[in-house]
């Protein structure tokens, strides 16, 4: 700074309402001045005024702004003042409350007092306003990570990025204390700027020293101005913490209408000041002369918006209208889930539906049926299936990530602990409710206590943990979709014995899965080879290779998945008669069967409605069709294809038609009607088939009209239906 003289924070104060008066936006309107007109109406509280306005400024003066980010703190007063000065008057009628009826009657006694010198009968500027000033930092530049901020930053406004991990209640917080004399009846008003404040005993007016009266005085609560006021806990994340350190912890205020904006599990990026506050009461003996700090909030911007508070932007709304139209875009989501992850096609389907999940139906006597789908991974190792779990969290917009070995049942459902500021036994949720409306991914499922996976039992189906411990008797909100991998019971899958003694889990917890995928890593000369070429493209160009579509954002799949979330398909009446059929001959497939593969209850067609649903919105359609029926049946049986696939191979059955399905896959995948006898004799000898049986499949669907065969060259030609 220039010159060392004292401020002349009167002058200050003529450079703020300039800037207020004479800025405009980049429409060339009157920013400031029409967020003012709102508050003079009531409809608006908060006045922000953004740093990066300042900057952009056309009579920009640098020193003050640098002086407003090195001494935020005054400033917010010189702001309050100049907008004291700039206010307008309101131009719509609102009803009046109890502050503005005070206020009026407040301004009729006003003359009594006027020739009463004591400073603290002067109505403090506080009590009349009804709007808060909060000066937001410049987004320009990475946040402070909280090791960054130190203590040259005292009083600066600074920009903090981290995970919040505690939420206190939001409490009132007294700003402006009033007190009434029972003698002269005068009101006394006393501003409280600290944590704790002493209060008046004695009227201090002129007619109480007078008449030498100690008059009494009563704090009049409901003529006092209160605060919203919330204290929160913000960590750091994981990935700006040096090695061997653990992560750092920082408290912030939030006060006004910043409260209520931040809920535990939130990645949250804070502008604040960075502020000390001494320690009060019996932790000021133990502490001695050490100060705590905190950070002041004055603006927050989450990473992630939740799906509810997705707000589309006009181009998103064209670009979401333009996917919607897209008559592939089913297959276009799911392969934009970890493109880096090789095939897994109807795996990434079905996580596509689990975010999308189904609407929740509510009864009306009160009984609740989930729409979150829970889905579970087992599979042999090595088959990306933490990877993919890692990637599903970082697209769902509130997701929590778990591992089996190092979760305990409390740390999953909800510990209760000692609250450090007010030493009583409060609630700390665990994975499973910050994961509330989201997503919650459990790795290493199988490896878990037993004790501990049971209370995953309720959440799964009741979507609720209740506690009964400590005291506390309650019921906590847990709607949450579980997305769990597993290993089968000996590491891999052992094919000789049965999926039962394999899987390995509960029968209790498998029916609440909507879909147990059996991911079985097989040797097959075709797939590893795509996969090898795949794996190396990715590690010499750090991308996956071309997918023939441009894969979209995980910002774009968020906001496609918000928009179908709106919607809440129904089942015409039809499809019931289908859906019913179909349950039912599932049924009768796992009674004949001597080792079922699956546990088919009536969990199941809940099931086979939810996933119809889901695909339902995804289509932006208000109703269930058939085809949604049939790709829900079909990921049910693609769940267990690996194991269908052995059964078949195990009893030498229907060769012919499995002979059939590799040549129309092959030819589905290559896009060709015309398949030449050479490819087709390579495509079925990789997978164990003679020569003879392709010739005895091709007359066989050939008499069926599937194909025509060249009499000579024995090429295929499909004859498409």
């Amino acid at each position: 700074m220039k010159d060392t003289g004292p401020l002349d924070f009167s002058a200050e104060r003529v450079l703020a309402k300039e800037f207020l008066a004479n800025f405009a936006d980049a429409n060339g309107e009157a920013k400031y001045l029409n967020i003012l007109q709102d508050v003079a109406n009531r409809r608006v509280r908060a006045i922000q005024i953004d740093l990066e306005d300042l900057f952009n400024y056309k009579d920009l003066d640098e020193d003050f702004l640098q002086r407003i980010t090195e001494n935020t703190r005054r400033y917010i007063g010189i702001f309050a003042d100049a907008i004291d000065e700039l206010m307008p008057e309101p131009t719509e009628a609102f009803i009046d409350d109890d502050h503005d009826i005070l206020m009026t009657q407040r301004s009729d006694d006003g003359p009594d007092t006027v020739d009463n010198p004591d400073p603290r009968q002067k109505m403090p500027p506080e009590i009349k306003r009804y709007f808060e000033v909060y000066i937001r930092a410049p987004s320009k530049g990475r946040p402070f990570t909280i090791r960054e901020v130190k203590a040259s930053y005292i009083g600066q406004l600074v920009r903090i990025s981290g995970i919040v991990t505690r939420c206190s209640d939001v409490k009132p917080l007294m700003q402006v204390a009033v007190y009434t004399c029972e003698d002269c009846g005068f009101e006394i008003y006393q501003e409280v700027t600290a944590r704790v404040f002493m209060p008046l005993f004695e009227c201090p007016s002129q007619r109480c020293r007078t008449n030498q009266t100690k008059g009494n005085l009563i704090l009049q609560l409901r003529a006092s101005k209160f605060l919203k006021f919330q204290e929160a806990k913000l960590q750091e994340l994981a990935e700006h913490v040096p090695k061997g350190h653990i992560p750092r912890t920082m408290t912030v205020h939030l006060r006004g209408e910043l409260t209520r904006k931040v809920a535990p599990g939130d990645v949250v990026e804070l502008s604040g000041i960075f502020l000390p506050i001494p320690y009060t009461g019996f932790r000021a003996m133990r502490a001695g002369l050490v100060a705590d700090t905190f950070l002041e909030a004055m603006s927050i911007t989450h990473f992630k918006k939740k799906y509810e508070e997705y707000e589309l932007r006009g181009d998103e709304e064209e670009l979401i209208a333009r996917l919607a139209e897209d008559g592939d875009i089913y297959n276009k989501l799911a392969r934009s889930l970890a493109p880096e992850i090789f095939g897994h096609e109807d795996i990434k389907k079905a996580l596509l539906l689990l975010l999308v999940g189904a609407p929740h139906r509510k009864l009306k006597d009160g009984m609740k049926i989930r729409g979150d789908l829970h889905i579970c991974l087992m599979g042999d190792p090595g088959v990306a299936k933490s990877q993919l779990l890692k990637h599903i969290i970082n697209v769902a917009p509130r997701g929590v990530y778990t591992t089996g070995k190092g979760s305990s049942g409390v740390g999953l459902t909800a510990a209760v602990q000692k609250d450090p500021v007010t030493n009583e036994m409060v609630l700390e949720g665990g994975a499973l409710v910050l994961a509330d409306m989201g997503i919650c991914a459990i790795d290493e499922f199988d490896k878990m206590e037993e004790s501990d996976r049971t209370a995953i039992h309720e959440v799964m189906e009741q979507q609720t943990v209740s506690i009964a411990k400590a005291g506390i008797t309650t019921s906590l909100n847990a709607r949450t979709a579980v997305l769990a991998a597993a290993n089968p019971a000996w590491g891999r899958y052992d094919l000789r014995r049965t999926p039962a003694e394999n899987i390995n889990l509960p029968p209790a917890l498998l029916s609440r899965f909507d879909l147990l995928w059996l991911i079985l890593d097989r040797a097959d000369m075709d797939n590893d080879l795509e996969m090898a070429r795949h794996v190396v493209y990715v590690h010499q160009n750090r991308e996956s290779p071309a997918l023939g579509f441009t894969p979209l954002e995980s910002s774009v799949l968020r906001a496609y998945i918000s928009a179908a979330r709106r919607l809440s398909p129904y089942v015409p009446k039809d499809l019931e008669e289908y859906i019913a059929s179909a349950y039912s001959s599932i049924r009768q497939e796992e009674a004949k069967s001597n080792t079922p593969h699956s546990y088919t209850t009536v969990r199941t067609l809940l099931s086979i409605l939810r996933i119809s649903a889901a695909l339902a919105r995804l289509r932006f359609s208000e109703t269930v069709a058939q085809s949604d029926v049939d790709e829900a049946l079909r990921l049910m049986q693609m769940s267990k294809f690996s194991l269908y696939s052995d059964d078949r191979q195990k009893s030498g059955l229907d060769a012919i038609s499995d002979i059939y399905s590799i040549l129309r896959d092959e030819a589905a995948r290559t896009n060709k009607m015309d398949v030449s006898y050479a490819h087709a004799l390579n495509w079925i000898s990789r997978k164990g088939y003679s020569e003879a049986q392709l010739k005895e499949c091709l007359e066989e669907y050939a008499a069926l009209n599937v194909w025509q065969i060249h009499p000579h060259t024995f090429d295929i030609r499909f004859i498409d239906a």
